[in-house]
């Protein structure tokens, strides 16, 4: 079943068309990434999505809600979670306070214990929320997105400022997250990290959503053409390989081609009978940041800082 449903949203600001038809949806469970840079209409999407925007056209729905109905936003923020990329928090209050705090506002919290542990925060239950580095209050911020047993958790940005080591930490938590049924919605402008956690995708570039799929099919990443590419030994003559290179030098050979399984069979028989090294041979299609970049225009962000909003 679908956990959101999104048909043909509309939003303005004046004159400026922010959503231009968007449309999707979201499975029970999955984690739905959506993508795309600054001022393309996911976050519009996200707030809108969560009830915090209204919309001026389209049809949305939320674990069978409306966000834009008044008369049923609490019993929805009741099963949502949200982790922005800035929490307010008290810095006075310590980290246990803070989540024992908002797991009041819930029905059917998770215990502030096993919420501690899955955040890596046990050890920083009993200090005050000023001490913690920028890091920990992300691990902060993501534990009050899930410290209300949340059906559907937005996450906006949630690794920013995470060292590469508490990045897949908190992956691993999202993970654990949707093995035990939660579904998720992340923006994110980390291109592995949209690999590595969604099950789907949407590209959203100009109010619209310009691709959708897996992110191992997005923009046609599975049958597009790939690049095979390894090291010939001293004395190994290119023009003895079975296949011929489309680029390389210095021994280095560089094959293009959209049979890739052929070509395999046919260098690694050729190589295995004449007791010759491929080295380091390595098979790629595009990246999802090539991708990316295709539909939108816009450069991708790997392990830096993403842009400000």
């Amino acid at each position: 079943m679908a956990a959101v449903r999104v048909e043909q949203l509309v939003k303005r600001y004046g004159n400026v068309d922010a959503l231009r038809g968007v449309g999707f949806e979201v499975d029970e469970g999955e984690v739905f990434a959506l993508l795309g840079p600054n001022g393309a209409g996911k976050t519009t999407t996200v707030e809108i999505l969560e009830g915090f925007r209204s919309r001026d056209g389209g049809r949305v729905e939320v674990l069978g809600y409306d966000p834009g109905e008044p008369a049923t936003s609490r019993r929805l923020r009741e099963r949502i979670g949200v982790v922005l990329q800035e929490l307010a928090v008290e810095p006075l209050l310590t980290v246990r306070q803070v989540l024992s705090r908002n797991a009041g506002y819930y029905p059917r919290p998770r215990p502030v214990d096993e919420v501690l542990s899955l955040v890596g925060l046990g050890d920083k239950a009993d200090e005050r929320v000023k001490t913690l580095s920028g890091g920990q209050q992300r691990r902060l911020d993501l534990g009050l997105g899930i410290v209300g047993n949340p059906d559907l958790l937005f996450l906006d940005e949630p690794t920013t400022g995470f060292d590469p080591s508490a990045r897949r930490e908190a992956w691993g938590v999202i993970r654990a997250l949707t093995g035990g049924g939660t579904t998720v919605i992340l923006t994110t402008h980390y291109m592995d990290e949209a690999e590595a956690l969604a099950d789907r995708l949407a590209v959203v570039a100009a109010g619209r959503v310009v691709a959708e799929g897996t992110p191992e099919s997005l923009g046609g990443r599975d049958v597009g053409e790939a690049r095979i590419s390894f090291r010939l030994p001293a004395g190994v003559a290119v023009s003895s390989l079975p296949v011929a290179p489309t680029g390389g030098s210095e021994g280095a050979v560089e094959i293009r081609t959209d049979k890739e399984v052929e070509v395999l069979a046919a260098l690694t028989t050729w190589a295995l009978g004449e007791k010759v090294d491929l080295g380091g041979l390595r098979v790629e299609r595009m990246t999802l940041e090539d991708v990316y970049l295709r539909l939108t225009g816009h450069r991708a962000h790997g392990d830096g800082a993403p842009p400000a909003r």
